[in-house]
């Protein structure tokens, strides 16, 4: 069995604590499937993170790109609906938030994305997911998915 890693997106960034302001390092990020939450599954992420050294703390630039499985809101079917996000965050220093996030770096150093991955890619899945543009959805008699098949009643509506 592989290793699985119980927190993918968790680095270190004690290292940059002692630097000079403007040291930067860039972490590559490559996650098969991984569980956000319990409304948010995500699979093949990729993506970057830019940690930068700044003089109130710690500056983290994302760019993800994922995929996640919906549920068109016009035949029901599911979907993998591609998603992207670009974020630039600060992580302060002292224990008082100076952003208006509120995000605070632990005492540990060790900065955990995943909860503002999730946020982003929740915030950029679609109110209304559907499948496919040209989508015909169901049928409001029968509930037939028109993609498949045409059923009875819309014959019936073309005649």
């Amino acid at each position: 069995m592989p290793f699985q890693n119980r927190y993918p997106l968790r680095v270190n960034v004690g290292f940059l604590i002692s630097q000079p302001v403007g040291s930067y390092r860039d972490i590559h990020f490559e996650v098969e499937d991984l569980a956000l939450s319990e409304d948010l599954t995500i699979h093949q992420l990729k993506g970057i993170a830019r940690y930068n050294r700044t003089p109130s703390g710690i500056l983290v630039q994302g760019d993800f790109d994922a995929s996640t499985t919906l549920e068109c809101v016009r035949c029901l079917t599911e979907y993998s609906q591609s998603l992207k996000i670009h974020f630039d965050e600060l992580y302060a220093l002292r224990s008082r938030p100076i952003s208006e996030n509120g995000l605070v770096l632990p005492e540990d150093y060790n900065l955990d994305l995943a909860p503002l991955v999730r946020e982003y890619f929740v915030l950029e899945e679609p109110i209304s997911p559907i499948c496919k543009p040209d989508c015909k959805g169901l049928c409001s008699v029968c509930g037939e998915d028109l993609n498949v098949r045409t059923c009875e009643h819309q014959l019936k509506k073309q005649g």
